[in-house]
């Protein structure tokens, strides 16, 4: 990745019709959508934040606003401002601590706020690896992050943090009957509470057909990961937008009994090299 000006595309309470692609120069090529629910008329509680650093470091984020709690779409916005404001100087190397530091500095502020509003938080860092790119997780809650392989292979998936997601990990609860469960909506961690913890991962090395998918719970509470991996391993990524946007919106719209149906906020970020 060749050293280029910094760059940032915010997204907050966006009310999107169709993906946009963003390029990024020679660290690659990003697909972002964000929408309210097709029920609501209130605000779009999910943020969206795709931006690079001064030494040619990306961060894709996607944040979900706690429905159910007051406040959900600022918690979300707070936590996006907090990770733009790192980024606008932030040196590759620092960039870990910086995603760290500013995930911890929007806790505090929902804390002391004493509203009770809360966010989710999936953000990937691309980074330089010794030989290739890589890609380091950071996720708190059940907004999720998959890397596909070309060929469709799961290189990927980040745990839910959630009484569901868990189940699914441990083999007591089916992938299938996850979608359907009573208890899907239930969330074990979140930006926004005192025992607030980021699960971080290594840093993977990319391949160059590798797609990165960071979502909200309104895709992955629609789409099993089987039908998000077949639509966006391979064609050009804004097509596989458009493809899993498609789905999502019939899904919501109940239109088939045996399929899940949850009307929600939808966002997501896709990336490829």
């Amino acid at each position: 990745m060749s050293e280029t000006a910094p760059q940032q595309w915010t997204y907050l309470d966006a009310g999107m019709n169709e993906p946009v692609q963003l390029a990024l120069g020679s660290a690659g090529t990003a697909v972002v959508y964000s929408n309210r629910s097709p029920d609501k008329e209130t605000a779009n509680e999910d943020s969206v934040l795709v931006a690079t650093s001064v030494g040619g470091g990306v961060l894709l984020v996607v944040a979900d606003g706690m429905g159910g709690r007051p406040g959900g779409e600022e918690a979300s916005k707070i936590l996006i401002r907090e990770l733009a404001r790192a980024m606008r100087d932030v040196e590759p190397e620092r960039l870990r601590a910086a995603v760290l530091d500013s995930a911890e500095a929007a806790n505090r502020k929902l804390l002391d706020s004493g509203s009770g509003s809360a966010t989710t938080l999936a953000a990937v860092e691309i980074g330089r690896g010794s030989k290739r790119p890589t890609a380091r997780t950071y996720h708190v809650g059940d907004s999720q992050i998959l890397i596909v392989g070309g060929r469709g292979s799961r290189k990927l998936q980040t745990i839910a943090h959630s009484p569901v997601g868990f189940g699914v990990e441990a083999g007591l609860i089916a992938e299938s009957a996850a979608l359907h469960h009573d208890e899907r909506h239930l969330v074990s961690n979140i930006v926004g509470a005192d025992d607030m913890r980021i699960e971080v991962g290594s840093a993977r090395p990319l391949a160059v057909r590798d797609t990165v998918v960071i979502a909200s719970d309104g895709l992955f509470d629609n789409l099993s990961v089987d039908e998000i991996t077949e639509r966006v391993r391979k064609g050009p990524l804004l097509a596989a937008g458009m493809r899993l946007i498609d789905l999502c919106r019939r899904r919501m719209a109940g239109q088939d009994e045996t399929t899940p149906s949850k009307p929600d906020d939808l966002s997501f970020v896709l990336y490829r090299l």
